[in-house]
């Protein structure tokens, strides 16, 4: 018996694809959102039945709400979701970066997430339901010139905000920030660092809590 429905958003590829896997072997069902359709379904071919490909860009509130419509349909609901999507800055600081890439990241970090939010918002009231959110450990310091780091602290924000509002109506929000992980985020490999599938334990582990309690936050830091 399936232990409930996950929406995740950034599931192509990286910590979204290797949350996929773990809640699947986990007794979950998954709705995979991302604009990589080829890879969400080259996924849903490696996770089967338990799995769900839904093709659409974060930054489209209404692709999130027709989503998660049709992943309900699929399932009979929607208990967790998980606002996984993001990007950094190819060039960071004030005065070297691009405003336009600036607007793009933001666009997605912050609005994508709320959009994440708002779409699953009525799913999880309806069933007491998880909401998971991707922070950083950008989040947690402050960095030199870091719009992405900010982006992020608004992120960090956002989660406690919800938690105190979700916990209203039996609602559950967990904030998970990761350090540095070895994903495409990056241009070059980052074998050393953090690992995917180490992100996705952080997920599963505060999916698994007991009712009775709430993991507000995951931090994960590589060991070196």
């Amino acid at each position: 018996m399936s232990k409930g429905t996950l929406f995740i958003t950034g599931a192509s590829s990286g910590i979204g694809a290797a949350t996929a896997r773990a809640a699947v072997k986990d007794g979950w069902n998954v709705g995979l959102f991302a604009r990589s359709e080829d890879k969400i379904e080259d996924l849903v071919r490696e996770l089967g039945d338990a799995a769900l490909a839904l093709p659409g860009d974060a930054t489209d509130l209404a692709a999130q709400q027709a989503a998660l419509e049709q992943l309900a349909e699929r399932f009979g609901g929607v208990d967790a979701a998980f606002a996984n999507a993001g990007r950094g800055l190819n060039t960071p600081g004030v005065l070297e970066g691009d405003p336009e890439e600036w607007r793009a990241m933001l666009d997605l970090n912050i609005m994508g997430l709320l959009h994440t939010v708002r779409a699953a918002y009525p799913y999880l009231k309806e069933r007491g339901g998880h909401l998971l959110l991707t922070g950083s450990a950008a989040g947690r310091a402050h960095i030199p010139g870091s719009i992405y780091g900010a982006s992020k602290w608004f992120v960090h924000g956002l989660a406690g905000n919800l938690a105190e509002d979700m916990r209203g109506w039996g609602g559950r929000c967990t904030l998970i920030a990761p350090g540095m992980v070895n994903t495409p985020f990056f241009d070059t490999e980052k074998p050393d660092k953090l690992h995917p599938e180490d992100i996705a334990d952080a997920v599963i582990y505060a999916l698994s809590a007991d009712r009775r309690a709430t993991v507000r936050e995951v931090f994960v830091m590589p060991s070196d």
